[in-house]
Formats: C-alpha cells, sequence, structure tokens
C-alpha cells in the first residue's frame, strides 16, 4: 500500500490539493476586486458606468454557473489570441472566423506549440482562475452593493453636513463600516467558491477530482502499475472529508473575523457581544 500511494500519478493528486489552494488563495481576493468594482460601478453618478454595473451583477447572476465557466474560458482564450493576432501578423489577409473555426496566425497561438507542457498548464490554471474571477466578482458586487445601502443612511448625511465631499464620505464612512453588513453574504460566497472548485476538472485543469476519478477506477498501466478494482468511493470519501474539514475551518476563522467587526458596531451581532458582555 505504501508503494501504492507513492507513486508518480499519486503525487500529482497531493499536489493537485496544492493547485486547488493556491485556485482559492487567488480567486478570492481577484473576486472581490471584481465585486467592489461592480459595486461602486453600479452606484456611479455616471449614467453609462451605473448601467454597467447593474448589468454586469445582473447578467451573471441569472445564468447557470456552469455555462459562463465554459464561455469565459473560450471567450477568453481567442481574446488573447485575437489581440496578439493583430499585434504580431498585421499583414494577415486571411478572415479570422472561417466558418466554426477560429483561425489566426501561428505566432499568436497561446500557448506556442513550441512551449514547454508546464506552460500549457500555467496557461490553462489562468485562465480558469479570471473565469471564476469574473464569475464569482458579480456575486461578491451584489453583496457589496448591499451592503452599501445597508449603512444608514443618517451617518452619511452627518458627514456630508459636516462638509466632507462624496468621495470622503464614501472612503471615511461607507466603505469602512459596509463589511460588517457585507461578511455574512461574503462568508457564503466563499464556502461556495470552495465547493464550486472540482469545476477546474471540467475547465481541463487536473484538479483532486481528476485524479480521484483516474486514480480510483480500474487501474491501467498509464496510471499506476499495481491493478486493482473500482476504489473510486474510496478516493472520493477522501475527497469529502476534505473538502468538509476545509470548510469547517473556513466557518471557524469567518465566525471570529465577524465578532471582530461587530464588536461595538450598532448591529444585530453587536448588539448581542454588548448584552453578553453587561
Amino acid at each position: 500500500m505504501a508503494c501504492y500511494l507513492t507513486t508518480g500519478k499519486h503525487m500529482s493528486l497531493y499536489w493537485s490539493f496544492g493547485t486547488v489552494l493556491l485556485l482559492l488563495a487567488i480567486t478570492a481576493p481577484t473576486a472581490l476586486v471584481f465585486g467592489f468594482g461592480g459595486a461602486m460601478a453600479a452606484r456611479s453618478r455616471i449614467l453609462p458606468l451605473r448601467w454597467f454595473g447593474k448589468v454586469y451583477i445582473m447578467l451573471v447572476r441569472g445564468v447557470p454557473d456552469i455555462a459562463f465557466f465554459l464561455f469565459f474560458v473560450i471567450a477568453l482564450d481567442q481574446a488573447f489570441e485575437w489581440m496578439r493576432h493583430q499585434f504580431l501578423c498585421p499583414d494577415w489577409d486571411a478572415p479570422i472566423r472561417q466558418g466554426n473555426d477560429f483561425v489566426v496566425c501561428a505566432a499568436a497561438k497561446l500557448p506556442l506549440s513550441t512551449a514547454p507542457q508546464w506552460v500549457h498548464e500555467v496557461y490553462g490554471f489562468f485562465t480558469a482562475v479570471l473565469t471564476f474571477a469574473i464569475v464569482f466578482g458579480a456575486f461578491a458586487a451584489n453583496v457589496l452593493y448591499g451592503a452599501m445601502r445597508a449603512v444608514p443612511r443618517g451617518q452619511l448625511e452627518t458627514a456630508e453636513a459636516y462638509g466632507m465631499s462624496r468621495h470622503q464620505v464614501n472612503w471615511r464612512i461607507l466603505i469602512p463600516q459596509m463589511w460588517v453588513y457585507a461578511l455574512p453574504g461574503l462568508s457564503n460566497l466563499w464556502m461556495v467558491l470552495i465547493k464550486a472548485t472540482p469545476l477546474l476538472f471540467l475547465l481541463g485543469v487536473k484538479d483532486i477530482v481528476y485524479w480521484g476519478r483516474e486514480l480510483g477506477g480500474t487501474a491501467n498501466p498509464r496510471f499506476t502499475d499495481f491493478p486493482h478494482g473500482d476504489w473510486r468511493m474510496w478516493y472520493f470519501l477522501a475527497l469529502l472529508i476534505f473538502y468538509l474539514a476545509f470548510t469547517r475551518v473556513s466557518e471557524l476563522f469567518l465566525e471570529r473575523v465577524m465578532k471582530r467587526l461587530t464588536r461595538g458596531q450598532a448591529t444585530t451581532g453587536g448588539e448581542a457581544q454588548r448584552r453578553a458582555g453587561a
């Protein structure tokens, strides 16, 4: 068993846990940046910008996640290749769209066919992260937009009465206080993001679900020299335990953050802490 669990393919399985954690570590702050930008755009006084923010929130929320995940990976890949094509192959006279095919010059391909395997894997991971950030950024934008509206209007009006500009009111009053209202929604979004990581498998990234399926299935020489029956149930049970443990740790951490943020605040959580200490 020790020899079986330390084969090269099993090492790829162990590395794939790091891939999932890396995806979460990069996607969470990136999606938050997308969400903050979308929420601020939805509150903008500039009409086109406000429309853009609200359409971004509405469009991504109204379409199944899997459809957007599959769409954005293809769309982003073609967009990057089209930009490279315009810059690297200005003399190209053939149409890029040829029926159902998307054809660019060889120099514009991403990644290049001569690139090593790790470049292909990094590029696939990058497009997956960007896709996750765009999709979950829309959900984060909706949460942050609602949190901004939940900040008592009287506090904003008081700041304006003291002569603060709109910019100062936003950055000194609105944004610091909105986090206490946004954290419950962002916490739920974090849990959803954790559960969505198996979609990496559908985006062409070899994650823990991919390796669990391949290694747990009836083995063939391509994956291991130790033949066995259908062990997928045990591999997926291990993944189940991993996700349950990770979400539980996340819940404990987020509870501590929530207690710290609500301390002294005029919210339900802050009032509960005040009464407990009284």
